[in-house]
């Protein structure tokens, strides 16, 4: 849900639209949800469920593969898609701890961080101050580095392949 102007997401509108699916996944039986929108305020409005949530999800180059392959508008070069305004700047190691602490305090069950392979520090610094289980989410840039590794011949795909998750 954009804002008046169209230029940014609405966090409030957005989490009572996400809340209201939350519920229904639950009623459907879900034994677990997974907001992936990084709207603040989030994981204390969903109910009935589990929650894993994004607590660290990045705004990372490594996503390039999937954003050109599902033509997300960004990746087509207009702004009206642009992940910057609600997706973590990769450059501020403290907004994770920030965001661990809220999304414990709202009630998440399973902390993430996306991508992982970058952030291992982050996923680090989350295990050490939170008692609850920390997930890793390996994005498609992650597993093209490797496929394209592969490919040069500088590794052998299944080894590392299986070594990275």
């Amino acid at each position: 849900v954009f804002n008046a102007d169209g230029t940014d997401i609405a966090n409030d509108a957005t989490v009572d639209i996400l809340s209201k699916m939350a519920v229904l996944h639950a009623q459907t039986g879900v034994d677990v949800v997974s907001p992936s929108d990084m709207m603040d305020g989030r994981i204390g409005k969903f109910q009935d469920t589990a929650i894993l949530s994004y607590t660290a999800k990045y705004n990372s180059a490594y996503y390039g593969p999937f954003r050109d392959a599902v033509g997300s508008a960004k990746a087509a070069g207009t702004r009206t898609l642009g992940k910057e305004t609600y997706q973590m700047n990769p450059a501020n190691r403290k907004e994770a701890m920030t965001e661990m602490m809220l999304d414990h305090e709202e009630g998440a069950d399973i902390l993430m961080v996306k991508p992982a392979g970058a952030y291992l520090d982050i996923i680090s610094d989350l295990s050490e101050h939170s008692d609850i289980p920390i997930a890793a989410y390996q994005v498609s840039g992650e597993y093209s580095q490797i496929h394209a590794a592969s490919q040069l011949g500088w590794l052998d795909l299944e080894k590392t392949r299986d070594e990275s998750l």
